[in-house]
């Protein structure tokens, strides 16, 4: 009974009580609800669990009794409260063909309380999942929004949750191999102490995208990246130039950069090169032939409260460059939404997006407005 709680849980018990009773057994929540069932064949007949629960439940309350039996026919209904002193408990019912087996009360009032542990561990491991789920999402929306360059709101979210976000600082991609993104995930956080922004990509299920603080605490500390590619063997490792917090979305596209160099080199370890970026050369001219292809998009208003607004259009284009198809994934709508925003966008700006040169044209013009007019100098 013991070794059956600690490797199958809940379901190898009530599978290894139905065996043992010839019949049927279950937990039933207090409303009659069946949570989990086990019989020993198919053709066992299911019972009215609902009112056996009904009646079983008044005649615990009425005779303050610790379990009930009820006759039904061929069949013995044995109920046992997982809990005597919580009425919203979770009751075992076990149904056995007449006569009952010798012995099999004393076995099922035996088998209540590391049942009830079991529901009760599993309980808490469906909860910690949801936690687990919600913060992923949650630190996924967050960079999401820095992609967007809507950082105050990315620094509110971010605000429930740790650590704080950096600024500046430098994004890594980590490609890892099969399901080894949690362990990875686990070095990272031991490799920097936590210091660092984890996201798992929504789009690339290999990829772990850190946005880490520029520079390291200590003067002799071992880079995250570096000490991350030395410790996974199978893992590859691209990292940007330190840049604002404001320009995530340049520091996620030079660590892609860098990764796809990583690949090919013996230490799968690469930062990008410090060659200047199109958007910081392109000068004054370059930003208002930017302004200017953009303005359609950047004025455009909806004529329907449903329909997606200028930012919107613009965070799709964006997200459409950087991750074609996949970017359904990246914004979470259906393909046949992103194809129709493609074609608004297109429409809009006058420009065709199957054409490679028009694709480069719009990714140049978003670069450009995203650079902070200072730096783009003759």
């Amino acid at each position: 009974m013991h070794r059956l709680a600690r490797s199958g849980g809940t379901a190898e018990l009530l599978r290894w009580l139905a065996v043992r009773a010839e019949g049927w057994a279950g937990l039933v929540g207090p409303d009659g609800t069946v949570l989990h069932a086990a019989a020993r064949t198919e053709r066992v007949v299911v019972p009215d669990v609902a009112g056996l629960v009904a009646e079983g439940a008044n005649a615990l309350t009425e005779r303050g009794a610790r379990a009930y039996s009820l006759d039904t026919g061929a069949h013995t209904a044995l109920l046992f409260p997982l809990s005597a002193d919580d009425p919203a408990a979770s009751v075992l019912v076990v149904v056995a063909p007449r006569p009952v087996a010798a012995g099999l009360a004393t076995l099922l009032a035996d088998v209540v309380l590391p049942l009830a542990l079991c529901l009760q561990a599993e309980t808490l491991e469906r909860k910690r999942r949801r936690v687990d789920l919600a913060e992923s999402r949650g630190r996924e929306a967050v960079l999401h929004l820095l992609m967007t360059g809507q950082l105050s709101i990315a620094q509110q979210v971010a605000g429930a949750l740790r650590p704080r976000l950096p600024d500046p600082v430098r994004v890594c991609v980590v490609e890892c191999s099969g399901d080894g993104r949690d362990e990875v995930a686990r070095v990272c956080v031991e490799a920097d102490g936590g210091r660092s922004w984890i996201v798992r990509c929504p789009v690339y299920a290999r990829h772990l995208i850190l946005v880490m603080p520029a520079e390291a605490t200590e003067p002799d500390a071992v880079a995250t990246d570096e000490a991350v590619a030395a410790r996974v063997g199978d893992c590859v490792v691209g990292v940007s130039e330190p840049v604002p917090l404001a320009d995530t979305a340049t520091g996620y596209r030079q660590a892609f950069h860098a990764l796809a160099v990583a690949r090919e080199l013996p230490a799968r370890h690469a930062r990008f090169g410090a060659s200047p970026d199109p958007a910081l050369v392109v000068g004054p001219i370059g930003r208002q032939w930017a302004d200017e292809l953009l303005t359609p998009l950047l004025t455009h208003v909806p004529r329907r409260t449903q329909d997606p607004g200028s930012q919107e259009l613009a965070a799709t284009a964006a997200s459409w460059l950087a991750f074609s198809s996949h970017a359904t994934d990246h914004l979470k709508v259906h393909r046949n939404t992103l194809a129709a925003r493609l074609r608004l966008i297109g429409e809009l700006l006058g420009l065709d997006l199957h054409r490679l040169s028009d694709q480069a044209a719009l990714d140049l013009a978003l670069r450009v407005r995203a650079t902070p007019a200072p730096a783009c100098t003759p």
